[in-house]
């Protein structure tokens, strides 16, 4: 048994009292009650109740943070979209590419300022220099659109492929943010088809948005092209992460492994306590 799915017959309650934290807790401590008394890790049933709405607002929360909130849309769409607004008032690749990684740069430099996660802002950063690599080495400001596109393709794939191998990527991703790792693979049933169905619909999209911008690459002409990359971002991610929040608040409450694992601990403390104090009276 792995320590992501370490057993416990003692409740637990987290001393985080926020919103996003405590109601998944409280959910998670109501089917620890009801565990059967074995040494076996309790699995939820493939029939578990759905969360209830406080837990599905936590759901949200977590959901949002995960993928970048607002902040991080615009980190997304921002350097694009100024690469775009620039080549097609002056058509020149260079001003373009260095528009686009300055102010990548600047957003990297205000959350560094702000102390902030730098997860997405650093993502965004190498996308856009890989941009700017390829478009001037080819010459062509499409090709600046090219390193984001091929990645998209590829997680496309890696979500379709890891959700028919029965190990969904999404859940892979949000496992940690939910406090319950890999729990949801032999324990919770419930929560794996939710992750599995989560993949297959991100991976659908991606794909469908790859189906619409590989022939546009080809065919259409940069201004037009690089437009229509700058309208795909948003929307299909929005897209995404509604239909995952859907699954999600319709699955059961992930299993607070963290939670378990301190119980565990506890118990095992003040059993050795106890039998500390039993040999003090012998």
């Amino acid at each position: 048994m792995t320590s992501f799915d370490k057993p416990t017959t003692t409740p637990h309650q987290g001393d985080d009292a926020s919103p996003r934290a405590a109601a998944p807790g409280a959910a998670v401590e109501s089917a620890l009650r009801e565990a059967p008394d074995s040494p076996q890790p309790y699995v939820v049933p493939q029939d578990a109740p759905p969360q209830d709405p406080a837990a599905k607002a936590a759901t949200e929360a977590a959901l949002f943070e995960a993928f970048g909130g607002v902040r991080g849309m615009v980190e997304t769409v921002l350097p694009g979209l100024l690469f775009v607004t620039v080549f097609t008032i002056n058509k020149d690749l260079h001003t373009s590419a260095i528009a686009a990684l300055g102010v990548s740069l600047l957003m990297v430099v205000a959350r560094l300022v702000r102390k902030d996660s730098m997860k997405h802002a650093f993502s965004g950063v190498f996308g856009v220099a890989f941009g700017v690599v390829f478009a001037m080495m080819t010459g062509n400001a499409k090709d600046f659109m090219l390193p984001g596109m091929l990645y998209t393709l590829g997680l496309s794939l890696a979500y379709l492929i890891s959700a028919a191998a029965g190990v969904p990527l999404i859940g892979l991703m949000l496992g940690p943010v939910f406090k319950e790792n890999l729990s949801w693979r032999t324990r919770n049933p419930g929560r794996k088809k939710a992750y599995t169905r989560a993949s297959y619909a991100w991976g659908l999209i991606l794909l469908t948005k790859c189906a619409i911008l590989f022939p546009l690459y080809w065919w259409a002409d940069t201004t037009k092209f690089g437009w229509v990359v700058v309208a795909l971002k948003i929307p299909p991610f929005l897209l995404a992460v509604w239909l995952t929040w859907i699954f999600l608040a319709k699955a059961p409450a992930p299993i607070d492994v963290f939670a378990e694992m301190e119980a565990e601990e506890k118990a095992e403390k003040e059993r050795k306590a106890a039998a500390g104090a039993q040999r003090n009276e012998a």
